[in-house]
């Protein structure tokens, strides 16, 4: 069994090996899974290349820059885990892991952001509380505000002895700037839930320049996507908060099963989701056409489609022919 039972205190940590000290001074308590790491890695790396080709293709340029940078911060993350395999003693590679899968979500999120703002443009600014492009302007300045705070914590913990006042000061500071996510996330969820809820309740306002494109079957899986990812990575971020809140040395944080189940599957699930729905893909090239300026004004002249018009085109989409309807 590695490890040395009387821990040697005397060793410092750093120079520490599982045959001269006790595995309870390591980064965690715990060996990261070389297996189970490399598996996340592999998925996210892969997420990574199938972004960057259909970014790429359809010149989604704000999402892929938002989803690029996260799913890139994930893969490195989960390589500063294997790295933890081989080093648990050293601070590096605790911190390669530490602070990218800190932050990469905000980077995703800011892609959920721009993508619902195009779909409250295809559908009507008067379907939403804010104009589609206040979205972009709000949530992504949350997105900032939390990331500056989560760089900051994770700058001081760097530089921070183990265990120190100051490491506690670095890691309350990235409880800060997660707490700040999670509350600009729940905010983000009740607006989207309401833009969503009024939409489909009131047909006969919907925008008729894109209803080729909003009765599609597609576009209401996207919908759904876009939704489940971002419960996905609110109930990460819940997850990283409680797990931070207990310190370094607490249970959640030297759990690995708990890391794997709330931390990988929740984002991978996610950015997997968007990319198999991708709104490059989904937009049939008309992302760009769907594009916002940034605080404008709601539209007053747009063509609208009463709720007869909009179940004839939603039946032609599905493919239900002129006599099938006929006979119904």
């Amino acid at each position: 069994m590695p490890g040395n039972s009387t821990c040697n205190a005397n060793i410092p940590t750093e120079q520490c090996t599982l045959d001269t000290c006790c595995l309870d001074r390591g980064s965690v308590n715990y060996l990261p899974s070389v297996a189970g790491n490399g598996v996340y890695l592999l998925i996210f790396a892969l997420i990574l290349l199938f972004q960057l080709i259909f970014g790429i293709r359809y010149k989604t340029w704000g999402f892929l820059t938002g989803m690029g940078i996260g799913v890139f911060g994930e893969v490195v993350g989960y390589g500063g885990r294997i790295w933890m395999h081989y080093s648990i003693f050293k601070q590096n590679p605790f911190l390669v892991y530490l602070i990218p899968l800190t932050i990469a979500p905000a980077f995703l999120t800011a892609g959920i952001y721009l993508a619902l703002g195009r779909v409250i443009k295809v559908y009507g600014d008067r379907f939403s509380l804010l104009p589609a492009g206040t979205y972009a302007v709000v949530f992504v300045g949350c997105d900032f505000i939390s990331l500056l705070l989560q760089a900051a914590g994770g700058a001081i913990t760097s530089i921070a002895d183990p265990g120190s006042s100051t490491q506690d000061t670095g890691v309350n500071t990235m409880i800060g700037g997660l707490s700040f996510q999670v509350a600009s996330l729940a905010l983000f969820m009740l607006l989207a839930g309401y833009f969503f809820w009024n939409v489909r309740r009131n047909f006969t306002s919907r925008n008729g320049q894109f209803a080729n494109l909003t009765g599609t079957r597609r576009f209401h899986y996207f919908e759904a996507a876009l939704c489940l990812a971002t419960l996905l990575i609110f109930i990460r971020c819940v997850f990283r908060v409680a797990e931070l809140k207990e310190g370094f040395s607490g249970s959640i944080a030297n759990s690995e099963p708990l890391f794997m189940v709330f931390e990988g599957p929740m984002v991978f699930l996610a950015v997997g989701l968007l990319t198999v729905f991708h709104p490059g893909v989904i937009f049939k090239g008309r992302w760009q056409e769907a594009n916002f300026g940034v605080w404008k004004g709601r539209g007053k002249q747009i063509q609208t489609m009463n709720e007869p018009e909009w179940t004839e085109l939603q039946e032609e989409n599905q493919g239900l022919s002129p006599g099938l309807k006929a006979n119904r």
